[in-house]
């Protein structure tokens, strides 16, 4: 089954700033000139070239200790500018990209500012030719597909679906844990296309003993060894059978970008990303979870009832303002439409309530169509600002019953151990001046 791989994310920035001579042993390799044989050889080309926008020439004749400028002004995060706007950069090796809420306005997010979560280094460039999918594991044939097969043996279909990083939200809990602080833009909602991963294990035929999936992408291990997996999730069977759960060629119509993990990747809609596994190679169908007991206290879900704690993947109902929000400024006191994106794994939203004085008054908002299972639907509600402080929330609800809760009631289900699912009630402040910043209110 899926293994859990312990790791350290260290970037460029890190490496060359503490000990330039062994980050470029560990970057290029032992040797300056042609043999060097790092990172940025083969497939982290494939990744420095998607963050700086281009390409980069003459990497193996680059002296000791030269990065790109782009990267060299600042240990902190960074930004690079996609045709819409500035992304943040968490980190590079693995690459690990946000989105600014702000630009979360479209009904489809465009596949160039769409988040990326990494765990791996790139794999190298394969053609659709050479590809082959394996399914294997507790099945009654397994399978070996080509890309042709898979377009050619089973039913195509495109769905308009939302993708979140279980650590979206990671920066609002309080202390800050371990791993990138992801503030609330780890989350977009593509068209994907493809066919059901269904057909495909129905096709394998699904033994009783069956339970979970395994899913390993072709991404590369960042420490260079081959032999070395990268870390692999999978899904309950349930959800592996579920009619909108994909293996996907296309991303908003067109091939998936080598960032998003062409030629083949699952979409297993209302899962946390990290089973969405890029650059798939194989299934593995599983008679046991690969969660551990350790892992499975940072994915306690706080049920509907307020009392109850559930280990479980599924992505919980949740909703964020983006105008305005963090780092814009109203202009003067008046009129203003407020609208933000609301979502649920389990199904569709059904409401959505925003207050304008940090939770003593709801009102209900307008939620604008399609509504969608498992998808992004936005929402808007209109306000007159007076010119005094605000505090803008929004609080969601979907068709299960499940209620968005405040940072207080997650915490007291929760406790202070999650680093995963944060899905309390965002929050923004507005001062006289307008500024608009990001507050915890509990």
């Amino acid at each position: 089954m899926a293994k859990k791989i312990d790791r350290m994310e260290r970037g460029l920035v890190e490496l060359y700033h503490d000990d330039p001579e062994r980050a470029d042993w560990l970057v290029f390799g032992r040797k300056a000139g042609p043999d060097r044989r790092g990172f940025l050889r083969g497939a982290g080309l494939a990744s420095m070239g998607a963050l700086l926008g281009t390409t980069m020439p003459f990497s193996a004749n680059m002296p000791l200790g030269l990065i790109p400028n782009a990267l060299a002004d600042t240990r902190d995060e960074f930004s690079f500018d996609s045709k819409h706007g500035d992304l943040i950069i968490h980190n590079d090796r693995p690459v690990n990209v946000e989105t600014p809420v702000h630009l979360l306005d479209d009904d489809v997010t465009p596949s160039d500012i769409h988040f990326i979560r990494n765990n791996g280094g790139m794999p190298m460039p394969i053609s659709k030719a050479d590809w082959r999918l394996t399914i294997d594991g507790e099945v009654n044939e397994p399978l070996e597909l080509s890309y042709d097969q898979l377009m050619n043996d089973f039913e195509h279909v495109t769905l308009r679906l939302q993708l979140e990083c279980g650590g979206n939200g990671r920066a609002g809990f309080n202390p800050l844990p371990r791993g990138n602080p992801w503030t609330i833009g780890a989350i977009g909602n593509a068209e994907w296309t493809g066919v059901r991963l269904a057909d495909v294990l129905k096709a394998a035929g699904v033994k009783e003993s069956a339970v979970y999936t395994g899913h390993y992408g072709n991404d590369v291990h960042l420490s260079g060894d081959e032999e070395k997996e990268v870390i692999s999730r999978g899904v309950p069977i349930e959800k592996a059978l579920e009619e909108d759960a994909v293996i996907a060629w296309a991303m908003n119509g067109e091939p998936l970008p080598a960032l998003h993990g062409f030629p083949l990747r699952l979409v297993v809609p209302g899962v946390q990303g990290v089973s969405w596994v890029k650059w798939l190679r194989r299934i593995e169908v599983g008679e046991m979870p690969w969660a551990t007991k350790d892992e499975a206290v940072h994915y306690i879900d706080l049920m509907p009832d307020g009392l109850h704690r559930q280990y479980s993947s599924i992505q919980e109902c949740k909703s964020v303002i983006t105008t305005p929000s963090g780092g814009q400024t109203l202009l003067d006191k008046g009129f203003y439409n407020v609208s933000g994106l609301a979502w649920s794994g389990r199904g569709k939203i059904t409401r959505v309530d925003v207050s304008t004085d940090g939770g003593i008054n709801w009102r209900t908002a307008r939620l604008e169509t399609p509504v969608l299972s498992k998808a992004l639907t936005r929402f808007n509600i209109d306000w007159v600002w007076d010119g005094k402080p605000a505090i803008l929330q929004s609080r969601a609800m979907d068709d299960t019953g499940y209620v968005q809760p405040s940072y207080g009631q997650l915490r007291a289900v929760r406790g202070t151990k999650s680093i995963y699912h944060n899905n309390a009630i965002q929050s923004w402040k507005v001062v006289e001046s307008g500024e608009v910043s990001n507050v915890q209110v509990l």
